[in-house]
């Protein structure tokens, strides 16, 4: 129905089986928070990951990938999604996925041989600079604080940066900042003078390997060869990261929340309460039914959006859409299964309630709900008004 490829079952089986045989079993609350051992983790299952055939599938053959269309996408990057470790150790979680995308469409010879290669071999991770301390650019790009002025072959960049996902460790970071000529994006190298990480702010999320890192620019001198594209168009190459980054992410929060809601119901089937299993009762089973509608919506929104992509047709419309129902969706259903599961559901004895708290901060990143709404109700509204 949505033409997936010949090869894919025998792709999505291979995923399952490593998610279940090789990423699940390394879980443990420990890693939340513990940037080394989470990195750590994350390597050792690489190499196992490349192993099965399964590594780096958004990427192009060319770049060691699989190659795959957005629609048989859309169904591997669920089944990874449901393990917390899965997605980075196949190298198709963010922020490393959608920097690619940047440096694939719009970076030079020079630029991909030197950054993307060691992206891409998982030999590197990197970062997006983009949200910035008030008052600077979070939600409103338009607030950019941060400045990067020419000098004689290049050009000296001042301002910081925060809650930057993956920041800690990063070998570089694709920086957004302002210039005369608009907004344009840097490839910045962890190690000059000019660039410091300055903390990792604990977050609700602690599966994000690197961490939310806060960032000082201070007279960091890059030269012309650091600019990504041209200048000027910075906002347009986050714009092409931001709409297939959403997508991807709602793919593996998919997945994610699966799982939670399997688990809830193996629970709810075997735990008695009142003289009967919590499943022959009408409110737990209103919970279950509810979350499979939120699942089947999601994702039939984000398999229409995938094979749009796949058309090469715009989803800025469809996107908006599709994070602000997903994120909420997923929401939903993990909410749902922590409920069924009581006590257990709030413990670490079991993942469900790591899962909650990795689905909340979705409804903010890549664009809060209510900024997505208020676009796509101005848009609407403007399409409304022609005759």
């Amino acid at each position: 129905m949505f033409g997936y490829s010949d090869r894919l079952p025998a792709l999505r089986e291979a995923v399952r089986r490593f998610v279940e045989e090789e990423a699940i079993p390394r879980e443990c609350p420990a890693l939340a928070h513990d940037l080394d051992a989470l990195e750590a983790a994350v390597r050792s299952l690489r190499a196992k990951a490349m192993e099965a055939g399964i590594y780096a599938p958004q990427l192009p053959v060319a770049w060691g990938g699989l190659g795959l269309s957005w629609r048989d996408r859309s169904v591997v990057l669920e089944e990874a999604g449901r393990s917390f470790l899965a997605p980075l150790a196949m190298n198709c979680a963010p922020p490393d996925q959608p920097n690619m995308i940047n440096l694939l469409a719009d970076g030079t010879p020079a630029q991909q041989q030197r950054y993307l290669v060691p992206l891409a071999r998982g030999e590197a991770r990197s970062c997006f600079a983009m949200t910035e301390p008030e008052p600077g650019a979070g939600s409103d790009p338009s607030m950019l604080q941060t400045v990067a002025e020419r000098r004689p072959g290049g050009w000296v960049i001042n301002g910081r940066k925060w809650f930057i996902s993956g920041a800690v460790g990063a070998a570089f970071a694709l920086v957004l900042a302002k210039t005369g000529e608009g907004a344009t994006i840097f490839i910045v190298d962890a190690g000059n003078p000019g660039y410091r990480v300055v903390r990792n702010i604990a977050s609700i999320d602690g599966f994000q390997i690197g961490g939310h890192g806060e960032i000082e620019l201070h007279d960091c001198f890059v030269d012309d060869g650091a600019v990504l594209g041209e200048v000027g168009r910075g906002f347009a190459y986050a714009q092409m990261r931001l709409e297939p980054a959403r997508l991807s992410h709602c793919m593996r929060f998919i997945g994610r929340a699966s799982r939670a809601m399997a688990l809830a119901q193996d629970y709810a089937n075997r735990r008695h309460s009142f003289g009967q299993p919590l499943a022959q009762l009408q409110q737990v089973q209103a919970m279950v039914a509810d979350s499979h509608i939120d699942l089947h919506a999601a994702r039939l929104m984000t398999w229409h959006a995938a094979a749009k992509l796949d058309a090469k047709e715009s989803i800025k419309h469809e996107s908006a859409m599709v994070k602000v129902f997903v994120s909420e969706a997923v929401g939903r259903v993990a909410d749902r299964a922590a409920q069924i599961m009581g006590a257990l559901g709030m413990s670490e004895d079991a993942p469900v309630s790591m899962i909650l708290r990795e689905m909340r901060p979705f409804r903010v990143y890549d664009g809060a709900s209510e900024v997505h709404r208020s676009t796509l109700a101005r848009r609407i509204l403007k399409e409304s008004l022609r005759p």
